[in-house]
C-alpha cells in the first residue's frame, strides 16, 4: 500500500539508493520517505551498515615446502557517506573481499617457514588488513578487523609434529629420571660413606676403651701383687679372655669360628700361641 502512494521505510543500520528514472539521485537514512513513482522516483535498493564478518580459508605453502590451510576472518561494514560507491562499484564485495585475502596470505607465508607462521599470524594479519583497508576504502568499506582465526598444517605433518613433540618430551623425561637416579645413588653413596665412617668411630672408640681398660687392670694388678711384671699380667689377661671364648663358642649352635692354633701344653705357652694366632690371621687377611 505504501508503495502505491509512493511511501518507503528504511529501517535502522541501513540506508536505501534512490533512482529517478534509473539515474543515482539520492541516499536514503532510515524513516519513512515519499517517492513518487510517478515521476520516476524508486528504490534501486538497499546497503546493509552493520558490521560483517567473512570467513576465508586459503591454502598455500610456507619456505619450508609445508603446505597450511590459513584461515581468516575478515570484519567488514560499509560507510554510509561512501554509499553509492557501496552500492554501485561492487558487483559482489564478499569475493572481492576473498580474492585480496587470498592475495595477500599466499604473498607473505611463502616467506616464512611453518614455525614462524605459527609464531607471525598476527603479523599476518596485520598485514592482510592494511592492505584490505587500502583496496576496499576506494569502494566504501571499511575494514573493522583482521583475525587469522587458525593455520592448519597438513594432516601428515601435523602427525609428525605431533610425534616429534611427544618424542621430545620422552627424552626429556628419560634425562630427568636418570638424572634423579644419579642423585639418589649419589645420596645413597654418601649415606654408606657416612655411616662407614661413623662406624669406623665406634670401632676406634671400642678399642680405645678397651686398650684403656686393660692398661687400667694391669697397673691394678701390679700394684696389687708386688713382683709381677705388666708381661705377667697381659699373658693372664690373654689366657683369661681365651678361655672365655671357647666357653662362647661352646655354647652357641649356630657359630661360624676360626680356632688359632694351640696345643695340649703348658698354660705358659698359651699365650704366645695366642699370638701367634693372632699373627697368622693377619698375615692371612693381608
Amino acid at each position: 500500500m505504501g508503495q502505491v502512494l509512493g511511501c518507503v521505510q528504511v529501517d535502522q543500520s541501513t540506508v536505501a539508493i534512490k533512482e529517478t528514472f534509473g539515474k543515482f539521485d539520492d541516499v536514503l537514512e532510515p524513516g519513512c520517505h515519499c517517492l513518487p513513482w510517478c515521476i520516476g522516483s524508486q528504490v534501486a535498493g538497499h546497503l546493509s551498515l552493520r558490521v560483517q564478518q567473512l570467513d576465508v580459508r586459503c591454502e598455500t605453502k610456507t619456505k619450508d615446502n609445508v603446505f597450511v590451510t590459513v584461515v581468516a576472518s575478515i570484519q567488514y561494514r560499509a560507510l554510509a557517506e561512501s554509499a553509492q560507491d557501496a552500492f554501485y562499484k561492487l558487483s559482489n564485495t564478499r569475493n572481492q573481499i576473498q580474492a585480496y585475502v587470498f592475495d595477500v596470505i599466499r604473498a607473505s607465508v611463502p616467506k616464512l617457514d611453518l614455525d614462524s607462521t605459527f609464531e607471525q599470524k598476527n603479523d599476518i594479519a596485520k598485514t592482510v588488513e592494511s592492505e584490505l583497508e587500502k583496496a576496499m576504502s576506494h569502494y566504501g568499506y571499511e575494514i573493522v578487523q583482521t583475525l587469522i582465526v587458525d593455520i592448519e598444517p597438513d594432516v601428515h605433518v601435523k602427525r609428525a609434529m605431533n610425534e616429534i613433540n611427544a618424542a621430545s618430551r620422552m627424552r626429556e623425561a628419560a634425562s630427568e629420571k636418570a638424572e634423579a637416579e644419579k642423585i639418589l645413588q649419589i645420596k645413597r653413596a654418601e649415606g654408606e660413606a657416612e655411616s662407614k665412617y661413623l662406624s669406623g668411630l665406634g670401632i676406634a672408640r671400642q678399642r680405645q676403651a678397651i686398650v684403656d681398660g686393660l692398661r687400667n687392670s694391669v697397673l691394678a694388678f701390679s700394684e696389687s701383687v708386688p713382683g709381677t711384671s705388666s708381661k705377667d699380667v697381659m699373658d693372664m689377661v690373654l689366657v683369661t679372655q681365651y678361655f672365655d671364648t671357647l666357653k662362647e663358642i661352646g655354647a652357641s649352635s649356630k657359630s661360624n669360628s676360626v680356632f688359632i692354633p694351640h696345643g695340649p701344653g703348658a698354660v705358659k705357652d698359651i699365650a704366645s700361641q695366642i699370638r701367634d694366632g693372632l699373627l697368622q690371621g693377619n698375615a692371612a687377611a693381608e
